[in-house]
């Protein structure tokens, strides 16, 4: 039996798994404090900036990093949706089903909001993306994304559980087709539809 790929990165490191939790949690709460008084806040990025210099003075090279990035399971730690290692992801885990498709469950809070009150279409398109792009992986025929097409519905609601799901449909030479959507409270909020293009093939004479 052939192993199944793996999608989502776990995380592996106490250290920095534990820091980007907390760096997760200060983005939020400087969302949900607002403006605060200005010494209350002017004490606050001061001891931010602090940890933010000690970080730079110990970090590797950017090159070094973007090998690092890449290096466990083989699936990127640092992406924006799904990456352990990334504070800007929420994260969206994502998992493969016996039918071919993936799917996770995510709930989105202030730092992803668009309207009020509703997350921002550009995040949902960001999530639809990616989470295509894992289908492909899971399928076996993967590509880099050459169109997303997306549909908005209704608005996709903030403190509210989301599943994302998506699903190979069709391979034709080099060209993918995938279709994803994000569904909260048993709606379809926003729908993709994706062409990806694998690059590894030959082109066609």
């Amino acid at each position: 039996m052939t192993e199944r790929p793996t999608l989502t990165a776990t995380p592996n490191n106490v250290g920095v798994d534990a820091a980007v939790a907390a760096a997760r949690r200060v983005i939020a709460a400087l969302l949900h404090a607002g403006d605060g008084s200005t010494a209350e806040m002017t004490d606050v990025a001061a001891r931010l900036t602090e940890v933010a210099e000690h970080l730079e003075e110990h970090a590797p090279t950017c090159d070094e990093r973007l090998v690092d990035m890449w290096a466990g399971e083989g699936v990127t730690r640092h992406d924006p949706v799904t990456g352990p290692e990334n504070a800007v992801a929420p994260p969206l885990p994502l998992r493969g089903l016996p039918d071919g498709s993936i799917e996770g469950t995510v709930t989105l809070g202030l730092p992803y909001q668009g309207p009020p009150g509703c997350v921002h279409g550009g995040i949902s398109a960001l999530l639809l993306d990616h989470t295509l792009g894992v289908a492909n992986h899971w399928a076996g025929d993967s590509g880099m994304t050459g169109t997303l097409a997306v549909r908005y519905h209704r608005p996709t609601p903030l403190f509210a559980e989301l599943t994302v799901r998506g699903r190979q449909v069709s391979v034709d030479g080099r060209k993918i087709r995938t279709t994803g959507e994000i569904v909260a409270n048993g709606e379809v909020c926003v729908s993709a539809d994706g062409l990806f293009v694998n690059k590894h093939l030959p082109r066609p004479r």
